[in-house]
């Protein structure tokens, strides 16, 4: 039987990831709440190139010269008795194979939507993932102090175009551009706007009673009267506050702010982690495991090479789902059947490591990966073989041959290239019958392709060039033996192998898809493997 300083430990854990479209002020927002966890004391604007100030949950190099989040990345820090995880994910479609994998591990997610924007496809993307899982989703509508939708816009359109009810928590007083502050529905107050120190520090705000007499006087008689008329309209028309629904991910509460100026930050992150629950269960192939479980399980949802350039790392991040873990703890490696000790634990704010002694469910972990881990693997205490859900490896979109300049740098370049396919940052494939020195790299979006580039010259010294294939439909075969000389294709279909030696059909439009499934009936083709 678990004893209560670990109960204690789970109970007081929330890990969650925080999703959006490219530039929402997904990252700015992370680093308001790293702010108000004490995690750092000066948030460095994503913005603030010129004072070389980089986001910092951004560390990867080609990330601080772009200023965009083109990985995960873990953060933990202490607030209010909450030992808070944040997975923060790269708001990038281009990335969105690593935000996939990254939910995964969460229990529940953030979802940051512009106030002048609204729904981006990105982060409804997004969204269908958090849905599939069923994990509650909390909403925080940024950049109030600048221009944007009228928030009845705004929600409608959450409940238009992602199908999900919404309850707003504050509602905001002045649009466009003239952001007075934002009505608590909850305490029935108002929190008045200050902008100081351009965000950089945490916001002074007035909080005035609705009832008191200077209400008028603190806003404005068209402000007052105009608020007065919406919050009526809210509470006669609007969906009702059911904290069951929202644990569920039926209904998503909803909290205007601006995160760059950090107001409205705290309320959200004080609310977010007083409702959200602690660690859940989760399936494997013997059922649910609840976190309380004394057997320590865990499985890696991660994996990133070149963390420190100087030490040339290789780090797998595991997401702990029951049990306690402590420091040099020996585990068993599920998939291949063998003992490993964890023996340099690590926990991240960001390029910031400490070396951990213990850590519980709900906690993310890095280890030294000495290359013996995948994306996928299940890791178990005892000898239980308990094997977690596999993760979805979702399809390539756009494809290109990849060589070497210098043919001899190819021991550096097939290096670089199978580490960073085991990072999932890109697919590797093989056509039959072609040695190694001729590689098809498939990524979800365009620009991983520059990142590519820019990592192996960078990390491994090697200099590639790249030829684009007209390709843009992957599908994995299964079938009872596959004979590759006997398979029926079409003309434009290519048969290549994945690095699991799983057979796999390059597609160049959906008609090849269709002409190809009905020649071969004993073939199932899947757009998404399984790690």
């Amino acid at each position: 039987m678990a004893d209560k300083s670990f109960l204690n430990e789970v109970n007081r854990r929330r890990t969650f990831a925080i999703i959006s479209h490219p530039d929402a002020g997904k990252t700015t927002l992370t680093e308001k709440l790293l702010l108000y966890g004490g995690a750092i004391r000066l948030a460095g604007s994503v913005k603030a190139r010129r004072a070389q100030k980089h986001a910092v949950s951004d560390w990867m190099e080609i990330e601080k010269q772009r200023g965009i989040s083109v990985t995960s990345s873990v953060l933990q820090f202490e607030y209010n008795n909450y030992c808070v995880n944040i997975l923060d994910t790269p708001g990038h479609q281009d990335f969105s194979e690593d935000t996939y994998r990254t939910l995964m591990a969460a229990d529940s997610a953030v979802m940051v939507i512009d106030c002048a924007k609204g729904v981006e496809p990105q982060t409804k993307k997004l969204f269908e993932v958090c849905r599939m899982r069923g994990i509650p989703i909390f909403t925080f509508i940024n950049k109030l102090d600048r221009a944007g939708k009228h928030p009845f816009e705004l929600m409608e359109e959450i409940e238009k175009v992602l199908g999900i009810q919404s309850y707003p928590m504050n509602w905001p007083i002045g649009t466009d551009g003239d952001f007075k502050g934002v009505f608590d529905r909850q305490k029935h107050q108002i929190e008045v706007f200050h902008e100081k120190n351009h965000g950089q520090s945490i916001v002074e705000s007035t909080v005035s009673d609705v009832s008191d007499p200077a209400f008028k006087d603190l806003l404005g008689e068209s402000y007052h009267n105009q608020l007065m008329e919406e919050i009526e309209l809210l509470d006669m028309a609007g969906d009702d506050y059911d904290l069951n629904k929202i644990l569920k991910g039926e209904l998503t509460p909803v909290f205007f702010g601006s995160a760059m100026t950090t107001f409205g930050v705290k309320p959200f992150l004080e609310y977010f982690l007083s409702t959200t629950n602690p660690p859940s269960g989760r399936m494997s192939n013997h059922g649910e495991i609840s976190p309380e479980n004394d057997n320590f399980t865990g499985f890696v949802f991660k994996i990133q090479a070149n963390m420190n350039p100087a030490h040339r790392d290789r780090i797998a991040f595991i997401r702990i789902c029951s049990g306690e873990f402590e420091k040099g703890m020996e585990v068993n490696h599920v998939r291949v059947n063998k003992k490993v000790r964890l023996s340099q634990p690590q926990q991240f704010l960001a390029q910031d490591r400490v070396v951990v002694e213990k850590a519980y469910p709900g906690d993310i972990i890095g280890v030294h990966d000495p290359g013996i881990f995948n994306i996928g693997d299940t890791l178990c205490q005892d000898g239980s073989k308990t094997e977690y859900e596999g993760i979805p490896m979702f399809a390539s979109e756009h494809f290109a041959k990849v060589y070497a300049k210098d043919s001899m740098k190819r021991k550096q370049f097939l290096k670089g290239v199978t580490q960073l396919a085991e990072e999932g940052a890109i697919q590797v494939y093989r056509q039959l019958y072609i040695g190694t020195e001729e590689l098809i790299i498939g990524v979800v979006g365009v620009l991983q392709f520059e990142v590519l580039e820019f990592r192996l010259q960078n990390e491994y010294g090697v200099e590639i060039k790249m030829q684009q294939l007209p390709y843009k439909h992957v599908r994995w075969v299964e079938m009872k033996d596959f004979d590759p000389d006997t398979f029926k294709t079409t003309t434009d279909t290519l048969i290549v192998e994945d690095d699991n030696e799983k057979p796999v059909l390059l597609f160049q439009n959906e008609w090849s898809i269709q002409r190809v499934a009905e020649r071969n009936p004993d073939a199932v083709l899947k757009e998404i493997s399984v790690h």
